[in-house]
């Protein structure tokens, strides 16, 4: 069972919550009020960006639309400094998850699942021929050699906050996203996508699917940059700095290339992941990666983790009959949350948004999905029947169930430290790596 102090946090968290939530139902907001919409809400605890690699990950953030409030925070793990031709062998991360005190802080596993490649976060101060630093140690990554840069998987991070709170920007959050940045040994880009009630369905999603597109259109941005590189001055030769961006900026002369996902990102190995409500965005965006193709490329989703999915349906299952009163988010209290959410001419309990079981589509072509699910988390069951529905058409879509834990168990700012906090993100990193490591570099038992 939790701890008392997580009970006593819990009855307090729902309180609060609840009358936040009711107030917005009594108190309808208007949304063409305030069309730009809001990503954090003022009551929340924020973590400024550092582009320092003070602790392993530097992170900026960026306003990537104009007409809305969509934004994203990068978080890049300082390991991208490294050569690409550096080896990197096993890391820590193999000893500590063979730990047989760490063992018990896991799970029970509903479907098999192989295991990827940890690499070791190797630390460099600096590499030959690159000034990426400056005396402060922040990391600046506008002018790197192509040659000289190790690319990273990219990971788009949808937080979770039942539509109405969260932010990727919180405390919590880039607690969370530094921790999978160093584990997995990815760029995490963390979506602040538009909440409810000022904004409502399908505002959230679509700033999911925007995101995905605008990395697309930054990669493509990025190739541009080196073909007038090299048509210019014979292949093998680079621009300068200055002669680069001449040719790609905005109305205002400002540089459209992203300089840390230009560096360091492959968006031929992205990755989603989805905190709660957060994991309807990334199935969502999934869903429209597949429907996209090759129209999207050279992004391609080669897995998503849907962590404890805000999954719901007019059809109790068990766990909703049996656990509807449990920690943090209760689902009267969820039930508040999508009402807020979803227009009210379109409300229903099977809703697209909340059943993705409902939908008369196919799953045979959906990524690799790994379910992260609560023992007392009334969620659990619909999430695993979505996962139970992947493997009947062959998906990979193992179900990591963690005893003892509630929902948001690994994101929530009062349980991010505890020991199964940790060994969810490492077994999240396991599983990753066998979609984003290059062939040979596998991690065996």
């Amino acid at each position: 069972m939790p701890s008392v102090a997580v009970k006593l946090y819990s009855v307090f968290f729902k309180f609060l919550l609840k009358q936040r939530l009711q107030s917005w139902i009594q108190d309808p907001i208007d949304e063409s009020s305030n069309p730009f919409g809001v990503t954090t809400r003022p009551e929340e605890s924020v973590s400024a960006p550092n582009p320092c690699f003070t602790d392993g990950v530097a992170t900026k953030d960026i306003h990537i639309d104009p007409f809305t409030a969509l934004c994203i925070r990068i978080f890049l793990p300082e390991s991208s400094l490294s050569p690409p031709e550096q080896s990197h062998p096993k890391s820590h991360l193999r000893s500590s998850l063979l730990d047989p005190n760490s063992i018990n802080h896991r799970r029970n596993s509903y479907a098999p699942s192989d295991t990827g490649t940890p690499r070791n976060d190797s630390r460099r101060s600096s590499l030959d021929g690159l000034n990426s630093r400056s005396d402060n140690n922040v990391y600046r990554g506008y002018s790197p050699q192509p040659q000289k840069c190790r690319k990273l998987p990219i990971m788009l991070q949808f937080h979770g906050g039942g539509w109405v709170s969260g932010s990727n920007e919180s405390v919590a959050n880039d607690f969370f996203c530094r921790r999978i940045a160093k584990l997995c040994d990815v760029i995490v880009v963390a979506v602040g996508y538009r909440l409810a009630p000022e904004n409502k369905y399908p505002a959230a999603f679509d700033d999911g699917l925007k995101v995905l597109n605008w990395l697309g259109k930054q990669a493509n941005l990025a190739e541009c940059c080196k073909s007038m590189g090299s048509g210019a001055r014979g292949v093998g030769a680079e621009f300068t700095k200055a002669e680069v961006q001449r040719h790609i900026v905005d109305a205002f002369g400002a540089s459209m290339v992203e300089p840390w996902l230009a560096a360091h990102g492959d968006p031929s190995r992205c990755v989603l992941l989805g905190v709660s409500c957060g994991a309807n965005i990334a199935d969502y965006v999934a869903c429209k990666a597949i429907e996209a193709g090759k129209r999207l490329d050279p992004v391609k989703v080669v897995a998503q983790v849907l962590m404890y999915p805000f999954f719901i349906g007019s059809i109790p299952t068990k766990s909703e009959t049996r656990l509807a009163n449990s920690y943090f988010y209760d689902m009267p209290m969820c039930l508040l949350a999508w009402k807020l959410f979803l227009p009210e001419e379109k409300f229903s309990l099977d809703h697209p948004a909340g059943n993705p079981l409902i939908l008369d589509r196919s799953l045979k072509r959906m990524p690799p999905t790994l379910t992260i699910v609560a023992e007392h988390d009334w969620m659990r069951d619909r999430a695993i029947a979505y996962s139970e529905a992947l493997r009947n058409v062959n998906v990979d879509a193992p179900v990591l169930e963690y005893k003892d834990a509630v929902h948001e168990f690994a994101t929530l700012d009062m349980l991010l430290k505890t020991p199964q906090a940790q060994a969810c993100a490492e077994d999240i990193a396991i599983w990753v790596k066998k979609y984003i490591s290059f062939r040979g570099n596998e991690l065996s038992y």
